[in-house]
């Protein structure tokens, strides 16, 4: 199904711009909102020619070309289920103007395209006639990553201070706000609580599952060994694999989009304070673990432990907000929570524990929201998250120790467990720390092209391979290669190890090996990852041959590559631990066999340690959280300072050739996402430069139609509205406030007119309750029922507009504007002249489109994609 709304033909002369709220452009709807009116032009010093031509080039063009295109499928992105049951069969014209002549003008810098359109809120839309137009399925949709995508919102971390808010504040006493300090700590336990119990149950039916499959195999391999025609033994292999993630892949694509990949790239968006749709769904989370649990026992390259963060994210989301939205029951509790700042605030206690749960590293989840998640923090947060990590852990380990028949005993903190590192085992010396950073150097390198490859995959998956059905039997292909090349590795090695007393091996193959003895090439691949890694680490020295653990790092290096992106729930941590224990026990092993003298500092199992540290640095780019999540599963604070040299060695390699993998997808799905800090030579832009204008604004006291008909123009979806004492034509007015959508359309509903008022019809006053009780799914506009006498009503937003928003003038200097948006977290942030009259509005697209490439400052392309 591939879902996308094409809107053609109408007007482009006077088209607004959607924007966050704020690009409230009159101009063609070709161009781009940092274009201002001609006064402003004048003003823009150092860029005068290049607003000429732009202008120029506007008056040239035809009046009525249909600029509005579809973009790419919306099944590609992480939004990706489009909201709308009758927009099925729906196709998609070329993003570049390769389909059809009406499309051959290029992609222009300073080009916004309306491609589809938004929906007035993040709810179900219906598409018009026009809009539903089936038109040829194209056989490739290419993608540009020079644009921004308009269709994300951004989440409203700045509380609205208006009179509702600020009387109920001042009727809490001193009791109020403990009870409500006392549930915060409450709800992080539950969160905790619960992600504990998500990852023993993925954890236990992954166990059972995979030791059915491999136990069948076994048996099967065994049978035809003696008796020949171990081709049906491959077969049965491979379809098993397949028939797994047949299912797990089906559950995604089909059901809940969102829920393919590790979720990490998602909630790190999340917490930045875009507004993913659907990323915190009761939904989401079934299908992720659903999914997690058919790919992980279909043996692809792929582990357990990434999708735990998304879905401790969608528990803590669910859980802080006493209700369930996709199950319509409210619990009544927690109903102080339900906006977005709070909500942030237990996602990243949700993310944390679920880095604690994978890894049994409490600490390490702390950090981890700290260093790749949490855009916003304070001290407070510190200690609830790390409560939460601390529960998610016990949990965990409780049930675990249940259901190993071992009650209290807490030896599981997570879902993956190094092993205890013996002190002997792990002593270093100090020559050894070259050997260690050229490791990192090495790994930065190994995860620089793994992020190329998969790049490029991607891209070629989103131009070709977006219709569910071929993302589902791609999902299968994978499954079935990675068993075939397993069993063509095993099948082809030999490499025989005796089987000792103290044999670890949980499914030990013969094969062709004498009796006694098993296939080595068989512990790394017939097995779940995890496992393979524990035995890497400490199987003894001379257990693996060096050739058996270069092909194998060398194949499921280009396995675990081409698997990460596919249309399954999955994690990149555990592969690339493999990969790097795997090539880090082979440097080991070269090093024991050049200083054949001393082969204790040549520990193969202290090398594949680094290697896997190396390796995963390498890939996902982090660097505090990493050290201390290792240090934490290896049960030995031994190693700190070496796995903390390599990974910032494989950071600064990897770098300088390409950004970490979750960067990478997140700028492909063209997030408007803020990095810490503004472009470095953005110095010379102002926000004069950078905002969007002229600004839709409303009176004090408005009518009730103008409201109507500005929310429900589909052309533009603006989210927020200053308000002016009166709006005029000639100037612009004086700011006296701002007020949203979702507020507006709670007054709507609520029919809060002057006239009801004075008639004492209105039957109370409106409370923040109510605003609560909407949240987060306000009612699209088009659902509210305005008679026409109503619309010659007033509306009087005094108490309701937050009377004191953020204003910058409109000489300030970009990165100041940044740093305020950021730390902050605006969604929107009004430009004033030096008279307090509104100017302009500044929103997260406005700042992302400026970003350092290699030609010094770029400015993004806007789509509405």
């Amino acid at each position: 199904m591939l879902d996308v709304s094409c809107s053609f033909g109408s007007s482009v002369e006077s088209r607004p711009l959607s924007r966050d709220g704020g690009a409230h452009v009159e101009l063609g709807g070709d161009e781009r909102a940092g274009l201002r009116t001609s006064s402003t032009h004048t003003a823009l010093h150092g860029r005068g020619g290049q607003h000429k031509h732009r202008a120029e080039r506007r008056q040239l063009r035809p009046p009525k070309t249909p600029v509005s295109m579809a973009n790419v499928s919306k099944k590609v992105s992480w939004s990706s289920r489009d909201e709308d049951p009758g927009a099925q069969g729906e196709d998609t014209p070329l993003l570049n103007g390769a389909s059809a002549a009406r499309y051959t003008r290029q992609l222009s810098g300073s080009s916004v395209f309306h491609i589809g359109r938004l929906s007035s809120v993040d709810l179900e839309e219906e598409n018009t006639e026009q809009e539903s137009k089936v038109i040829s399925r194209p056989k490739e949709i290419p993608h540009n990553e020079k644009l921004l995508s308009l269709k994300y919102e951004s989440l409203d971390y700045d509380n609205s201070e208006n009179q509702l808010f600020l009387e109920e504040e001042r009727r809490m006493s001193y009791m109020g706000f403990r009870c409500l300090e006392i549930s915060r700590w409450v709800v992080c336990g539950l969160i905790g609580f619960l992600t504990g119990l998500i990852a023993c149950f993925i954890d236990i039916v992954v166990e059972n599952l995979a030791g059915v499959k491999y136990h069948v195999i076994k048996q099967n391999i065994e049978k035809f060994t003696e008796v020949g025609g171990l081709s049906i033994s491959l077969i049965l292999w491979a379809v098993l694999n397949s028939a797994f993630v047949m299912v797990g892949s089906i559950f995604v694509a089909f059901f809940e989009p969102i829920a393919a990949g590790s979720g990490i790239p998602q909630i790190k968006c999340y917490l930045n304070g875009v507004k993913i749709p659907r990323v915190v769904r009761l939904k989401t989370l079934v299908v992720k673990v659903g999914g997690v649990i058919c790919s992980v026992v279909g043996g692809l390259a792929v582990g357990k432990e990434g999708p735990m963060i998304h879905s401790g994210a969608v528990v803590a989301a669910g859980v802080s907000q006493g209700r369930s939205t996709s199950l319509k029951k409210d619990f009544k509790i927690f109903e102080y929570f339900r906006r977005d700042t709070e909500k942030r605030d237990f996602v990243s206690a949700g993310a944390a524990a679920g880095v604690s749960a994978a890894f049994g590293a409490p600490v390490g989840g702390v950090l981890f929201s700290l260093e790749e998640g949490a855009s916003f923090w304070n001290q407070l947060l510190t200690w609830r998250i790390f409560f939460a990590s601390m529960m998610s852990t016990f949990t965990l380990n409780f049930f675990l120790s249940i259901y190993n028949e071992k009650p209290g005993d807490l030896s599981n903190p997570g879902l993956i467990n190094f092993g205890r590192f013996e002190s002997d085992s792990v002593e270093y010396n100090l020559y050894e720390i070259p050997l260690f950073i050229c490791m990192g150097a090495l790994g930065g390198l190994l995860g620089a092209l793994f992020n190329v490859l998969n790049y490029w995959l991607t891209i070629f998956r989103i131009r070709y391979i977006h219709r569910p059905c071929l993302q589902v039997m791609e999902a299968m292909l994978v499954a079935a290669v990675t068993a075939t090349v397993s069993f063509t590795m095993i099948y082809f090695s030999n490499d025989c190890q005796p089987l000792g007393p103290d044999q670890s091996e949980e499914y030990p193959l013969q094969l062709f090996c004498d009796d006694g003895e098993y296939n080595s090439m068989a512990t790394a691949f017939f097995n779940t990852p995890e496992r393979s890694v524990r035995s890497l680490f400490h199987n003894p020295p001379g257990t693996y041959n060096p050739l058996t653990l270069g092909v194998f790092t060398l194949s499921y290096f280009f396995l675990a590559c081409w698997t990460y992106g596919l249309t399954v729930s999955a994690g990149v941590f555990i592969p690339c631990l493999l990969i790097g224990a795997a090539w880090g026990r082979l440097f080991g092993i070269l090093l024991s066999a050049i200083a054949s003298g001393d082969s204790i500092w040549a520990d193969p199992g202290k090398y594949a340690l680094i290697g896997a540290a190396a390796q995963l640095g390498g890939v996902v780019r982090m660097t505090l959280s990493l050290t201390v999540i290792m240090v934490e599963a290896t049960g030995n604070v031994t190693y700190g300072l070496p796995i903390m040299l390599v990974l910032m060695t494989a950071k600064i390699v990897g770098d300088y050739f390409v950004e970490g993998l979750y960067d990478i997808h997140i700028k492909l799905q063209s997030v408007p996402f803020l990095h810490w800090e503004a472009p470095a030579t953005s110095h010379s832009l102002t926000a004069r430069e950078v905002m969007s204008s002229p600004v839709t604004c409303f009176s004090r006291i408005e009518k009730v139609g103008t409201i109507v008909d500005i929310l429900s123009n589909t052309s533009t979806n603006h989210n927020g509205f200053p308000v002016v004492p009166k709006v005029s034509e000639d100037e612009p007015g004086r700011i006296c406030g701002l007020i949203l959508r979702s507020q507006l359309i709670v007054l709507l509903k609520h029919k809060v007119f002057v006239e009801r008022a004075q008639s004492r019809l209105q039957q109370r006053r409106l409370q923040l309750k109510d605003f609560r009780d909407a949240y987060p799914r306000f009612p699209p506009i088009q659902s509210i029922h305005v008679s026409q006498d109503e619309r010659e009503c007033m509306m009087d937003l005094t108490q309701f507009m937050n009377p004191t928003p953020y204003t910058v003038p409109q000489e300030t200097s970009l990165p100041r504007v940044f740093k305020l948006f950021r730390a902050l977290g605006l969604r929107h942030l009004v430009v004033i002249d030096h008279e307090n009259r509104v100017v302009g509005l500044v929103t997260r697209k406005d700042l992302a489109r400026y970003h350092l490439g290699k030609h010094g400052l770029e400015e993004l392309q806007l789509a509405q994609t």
